[in-house]
């Protein structure tokens, strides 16, 4: 799938770029998924928000209880002073998470497609299974803040193995708040570890006094519907407010190598799916007959 330059890139630079990798078929089906499950979500059921910038929110128990279900979290912006919504309820929704890959047919599909697994198997994954999959809408102009982090953090491995998949269902731009990184993310320490507690508090542990990135510096990846963007666990990214007034929506995987130990403290605990060769599926399969 992948060539000799293209895996020596993602090893020098921790992270790649696989220009319009798939159609845009492909992702308008995610996307239109992605809106009816919005459509059938009751906007009073929850007032829980999406944020990196405020670490008590994540404490919630909608969120950490997330791992093997499907449920929207709304932006920071998308409130009143009151509670009210400010905007229509599709505008208001920052992601769907955690288990589409598992429980929405459009995106277990993808998520288990040949494509996928023969890009983790060529980026040294040698058993990859999936731990998570995100849709984020990076609403216009509420789209908010993600901070300086490293995707390790949350999904600890010994040794380290997550890599990312980040695919721009829309066209991300430098004004929609497109992924920013820092290059050289094999080379780069693990800043910081999230914890969960037995009860279910949580901490976001500092483990290195590296400083995160000046926002400056960042190379922002400007890439068009159907990009696929691979990257390692250590590279430090962010993403700006999304100050347009276009939506910037993207699907994500989580992929860690089940070869390594999977840390207990991981607020995800949920079971894995394993990306299989479609021939040791059917092996599987013949031997349970």
């Amino acid at each position: 799938m992948l060539t000799k330059e293209q895996t020596k890139y993602y090893q020098q630079n921790g992270y790649l770029v696989l220009e319009q990798c798939f159609s845009a078929e492909q992702m308008n089906l995610l996307k239109n998924a992605a809106n009816e499950i919005v459509a059938d979500f009751d906007p009073n059921s929850t007032r829980a928000v999406f944020s990196t910038e405020d670490h008590s929110q994540t404490r919630d128990d909608y969120f950490l209880s997330s791992g093997d279900k499907v449920r929207c979290f709304f932006e920071e912006g998308a409130f009143d002073s009151k509670g009210a919504l400010k905007q229509d309820k599709a505008l208001s929704i920052n992601k769907i998470g955690h288990a589409l890959h598992q429980l929405i047919p459009a995106f277990k599909d993808f998520s288990h497609s040949d494509k996928i697994r023969d890009i983790a198997l060529d980026l040294g994954l040698a058993r990859p299974q999936i731990h998570q999959s995100m849709y984020i809408f990076k609403q216009p102009k509420i789209g908010g803040v993600i901070r300086w982090h490293q995707d390790a953090s949350y999904f600890f491995t010994s040794p380290i193995s997550v890599i990312t998949f980040w695919l721009a269902v829309e066209d991300a731009t430098l004004l929609n708040g497109c992924l920013q990184v820092q290059s050289g993310g094999a080379a780069i320490p693990l800043k910081e570890q999230f914890l969960r507690y037995p009860d279910d508090s949580t901490e976001l542990r500092t483990l290195h006094d590296m400083p995160w990135p000046d926002d400056d510096s960042a190379k922002p990846l400007d890439v068009k519907k159907g990009t696929l963007v691979v990257f390692n666990g250590l590279l430090p990214h962010f993403s700006a407010a999304n100050l347009s007034d276009k939506s910037r929506h993207a699907f994500t995987l989580h992929v860690t190598c089940a070869n390594t130990q999977y840390a207990k403290e991981n607020w995800l605990q949920a079971e894995p799916s394993i990306l299989e060769h479609l021939s040791q599926t059917q092996s599987l399969k013949s031997q349970t007959k």
